[in-house]
């Protein structure tokens, strides 16, 4: 039988999870699993035809098990690593109408809402991307999504959420779906209709919109198989959606087969956190403004928080409080949070601002990189460590040392030798 790939002679193989574990929390989050050389007995990798993990081992045990077979590709790893395919855990990556020129005002001070108020913000991507076709949204998301691939990105999620009305909702969703049967990069879709209140609508007329009209054209193409959608997600925001009319768009997801993964306590404390265990949300993005109620309610219902560096990075906001929430038990995952307000596609560099601005260690932030942000698509199962029986998605590394994809920052094109999906 031949096999898709044979990585040997690694000097380390960073498998990230040895026994099988769902997801990581608390000091579990301190120790990555590494294979290390042995010697001059490096690390060899074996991806069978089906693309999935068949074996980690020394060199001479997979020489002695795999001398007579063939493999389509083999890679001499000789001083370099191997880690699991980086996970986006947060992404808006369908979208026409860049923000280039809110840049500016927010360097000269002005807040998320000012821009937001001054026609800038979601509403501006929101008209541009209605108008624009769908094979130029893909076009777009194609060029976006393959250079995610360069930066080591295998899996991603990805949400719609600048239509604001059914039409460019499912055509946002449409997009993603033929993306995820074109490219080589896998897409977690979560539809996000409720991510700001349209013109000319009151929020509980947007929230009614989203629920007795989008959802059920949604639903329909599901459940027809022309569309597949995996979470819900509401902007759970001072001045957009309130905690009353979030409950009763996650809820309606819900009912309409999605898991909840949605935006909470970005830019004002808005008891989201505690919202979301309390419907036991699969996982919840941003948390700049979670209080300590909020942390305690995620660690008890163990919801994963999806943390965004470059986000309070871009926009100056509070820091989301990483520490406190790995050392309460909270299960952390991070996100480039890629938009046309935080144009971010790289997660080495997301990783990079965890550790220096949020006061990650390196090991957190590659498990929370990799087997957190699996877990909080529900996909940590088949992605996010290096573990057999796994999808084979494996970057190589040109490094002596794995840490060296945070150490140097915007190395990328030189450091990442090769990105297998």
């Amino acid at each position: 039988m031949m096999r898709k790939l044979l990585v040997r002679h690694a000097k380390q193989a960073v498998v990230v999870c040895r026994n099988g574990e769902k997801v990581l929390k608390g000091d579990a989050m301190k120790n990555v699993a590494v294979i290390e050389e042995d010697g001059q007995n490096g690390v060899s990798i074996v991806i069978d035809s089906n693309g999935l993990i068949e074996a980690v081992d020394h060199d001479a045990t997979i020489q002695q098990k795999y001398k007579d077979s063939d493999f389509n590709q083999v890679i001499d790893a000789t001083g370099k690593c191997v880690i699991p395919g980086l996970v986006d855990g947060h992404t808006h990556a369908v979208w026409d109408g860049d923000r280039v020129k809110e840049f500016a005002m927010k360097l000269a001070g002005a807040s998320y809402m000012e821009v937001h108020q001054a026609g800038g913000g979601i509403n501006f991507t929101v008209q541009h991307t209605r108008n624009a076709s769908e094979d130029r949204l893909y076009e777009l998301l194609q060029e976006r999504l393959t250079r995610m691939l360069t930066y080591g990105t295998t899996l991603v999620e990805s949400k719609s959420g600048y239509g604001l009305e059914a039409d460019t909702e499912i055509k946002m969703l449409k997009v993603l779906q033929r993306a995820k049967r074109e490219l080589p990069i896998e897409i977690s879709t979560t539809f996000c209709g409720a991510h700001s209140i349209p013109k000319g609508k009151t929020a509980d007329e947007a929230t009614e919109d989203v629920i007795n009209v989008q959802l059920p054209q949604i639903q329909t193409l599901m459940e027809s198989g022309e569309l597949e959608v995996d979470h819900i997600d509401v902007f759970c925001e001072k001045g957009v959606f309130d905690l009353d009319q979030t409950k009763r768009i996650l809820q309606a997801g819900v009912n309409a087969g999605m898991a909840i993964n949605f935006h909470g306590e970005e830019l004002h404390p808005m008891k989201s956190a505690e919202l979301g265990a309390e419907l036991n949300a699969r996982a919840i993005s941003h948390l700049e403004e979670i209080s300590d109620e909020g942390i305690t309610a995620m660690a008890k219902s163990g919801s994963i928080g999806v943390l965004l560096p470059a986000t309070a990075y871009v926009l100056r906001l509070n820091k989301p409080p990483a520490r406190k929430l790995i050392d309460s038990g909270v299960a952390v995952a991070l996100g480039t949070d890629f938009n046309p307000g935080v144009f971010c596609l790289s997660m080495p560099l997301a990783m990079h601002l965890a550790c220096v601005n949020l006061h990650m260690s390196m090991n957190e932030a590659l498990i929370a990189a990799t087997i957190n942000a699996a877990a909080s698509m529900g996909k940590s199962a088949s992605h996010g460590s290096l573990e057999v029986g796994k999808v084979g998605d494996l970057v190589i590394l040109n490094a002596p040392r794995w840490e060296h994809l945070i150490y140097q920052m915007g190395g990328h094109d030189h450091l990442i030798q090769y990105v297998n999906k």
